[in-house]
């Protein structure tokens, strides 16, 4: 491709398309969403009209089809990524991928598979990379400043599926994928192999679902539900050149009231670093007994977007993503490939092990 070529973009899906892909995508020079596809139609066609896209798919495999789409993002429920990526794939289309990657290891090791022997770009959407305050935090613990890493912690709260008044839905089907440990765990992993350069060598993990029964939206019916609203994992690392011996601990719930929160912490021989839901930086030197604000830009914000670290991550991937595919580039700098959404989903498939067995179980080996 050339730089004067316009990448056309095809969605499949219209939850966090519509509130966060579609507006990256638009406001990205030489880029147009070309279709939209959803399960169901009348989203699709509800979204088109919002975004004034021109195509509404009658499936999403004629979205794959049309010869005007460069770049396929699928952003659907994890039980659906296997079949379309590999069908994207084979039409000779740049992949993005929502997390987590797959269903479990064995589908996402199938996809990867794909991608390398086309030699495909495909990527898995974790923009939060992308954040000025991470890759600060990158840069700092690469070049030492908080030593050898010994523990990290994340913590994510939110009360969004606290109510029982919630109606049942794909997050709810354990067969579709849904839970927080796939859809915030999946993040977690990736962020701290990302930030620290090392494998997870074992995890122990307990999941819980506190709202066992919904109401179907359709039927009115109460409907169980088989996926969890809480996880707390224990993991250790593989040595690296950041850790040794190092420990971490993630505790997730999507069912807990009072003020959201999402932070990540690392804690090393000489300080620790502290990252915030938007990227905000703080940093601590051992014995201050304090946390110093590091000065980060906020990134920029897409038009239409809310400002959250999600949106202003993503309109920085989302023009990376868009700039590669004009140079006809099949890497992103930066970026979660294909590979690393099959390592975090070993992380994930022995982390349900764990929950399932009561005890410790180690990470599955890269084939």
């Amino acid at each position: 491709m050339t730089t004067t070529n316009s990448i056309g973009i095809g969605i499949i899906g219209t939850g966090f398309a519509r509130t966060t892909q579609i507006p990256g995508f638009q406001a990205c020079e030489g880029a147009r969403v070309v279709a939209i596809a959803s399960g169901h139609r009348w989203n699709a066609e509800r979204v088109a009209r919002e975004f004034n896209i021109e195509h509404v798919a009658e499936d999403w495999r004629e979205l794959v089809s049309r010869d005007d789409i460069n770049l396929v993002s699928i952003v659907t429920p994890p039980a659906t990524h296997l079949e379309m990526t590999l069908a994207a794939l084979d039409a000779g289309k740049t992949v993005l991928c929502e997390k987590p990657m797959a269903m479990n290891a064995v589908e996402a090791d199938a996809m990867r598979r794909r991608a390398r022997e086309l030699g495909a770009l495909a990527l898995i959407d974790h923009e939060l990379r992308f954040l000025p305050g991470r890759l600060k935090a990158r840069e700092m613990l690469l070049n030492g400043e908080i030593g050898q890493v010994r523990h990290a912690k994340l913590l994510y709260r939110a009360d969004a599926r606290a109510t029982r008044e919630r109606k049942w839905d794909w997050w709810s089907d354990e067969r579709r994928g849904g839970g927080a440990l796939g859809a915030i765990g999946s993040h977690a992993v990736d962020s701290f192999r990302w930030l620290l350069g090392a494998e997870i060598a074992d995890v122990f993990c307990s999941l819980v679902t506190h709202v066992r029964e919904r109401a179907d939206e359709e039927t009115g019916g109460m409907r169980p539900v088989t996926t969890d609203d809480e996880a707390n994992l224990i993991l250790s690392f593989q040595d690296s050149d950041l850790t040794a011996g190092a420990t971490a601990t993630i505790s997730l719930s999507v069912v807990e009231a009072g003020r959201p929160e999402h932070l990540l912490e690392l804690f090393g021989s000489k300080g620790a670093l502290r990252i915030e839901e938007s990227g905000e930086l703080w940093h601590a030197r051992v014995g201050a007994g304090e946390w110093q604000r590091v000065e980060t830009k906020s990134g920029p914000l897409a038009p239409g977007m809310r400002d959250t670290g999600w949106s202003r991550g993503f309109t920085v991937f989302s023009r990376a993503i868009v700039e590669a595919l004009r140079e006809g580039r099949n890497t992103v700098e930066g970026a979660a490939t294909f590979e690393d959404g099959y390592r975090t989903q070993l992380v994930l498939d022995a982390a349900r092990r764990s929950h399932e067995e009561s005890r410790r179980k180690a990470v599955g080996r890269k084939q």
